[in-house]
């Protein structure tokens, strides 16, 4: 069998398929959910990362709202639905994580930041390349 790399090409849009899953998937069940059960006490130790952009009030609101976007945005990828705005949130979301976890006050440099650096990565990613076809996106 002379296998060619290219006709991996065929498999693109299940590609995509499968990352937007995997991801949704870690976002809603191992992060989000558990943020959003935790209540104000999480959502304002989670909130207090905006603190190293500047804002320093209102730490359970933008604890809830990144809770939100990891649990709500990571249901969108696993669909496929408003996948665009979903990357864009998760990224946003990650980039503020990124900062939060690279101070070593808190966890400890770049080894603290690594995986939210990695998610960044990943959901600009997907931010680019969109749901592919096999999307509720792709139906409309």
């Amino acid at each position: 069998m002379n296998l060619r790399w290219s006709q991996l090409d065929r498999f693109h849009d299940l590609g995509l398929l499968i990352l937007r899953v995997g991801i949704g998937l870690m976002f809603v069940c191992l992060y989000g959910w558990e943020k959003l059960a935790g209540g104000i006490d999480t959502w304002a130790g989670v909130g207090k990362a905006v603190s190293y952009l500047g804002i320093k009030f209102a730490y359970p609101l933008w604890g809830f709202l990144a809770a939100m976007a990891e649990f709500v945005g990571g249901v969108c990828l696993i669909l496929g639905f408003m996948h665009r705005p979903a990357a864009l949130a998760l990224s946003i979301t990650m980039f503020v994580a990124s900062i939060w976890k690279f101070f070593p006050e808190i966890l400890g440099g770049w080894d603290a930041a690594a995986y939210p650096v990695a998610m960044l990565i990943v959901c600009l990613a997907l931010l680019l390349t969109g749901p592919g076809k096999y999307s509720l996106d792709a139906r409309g």
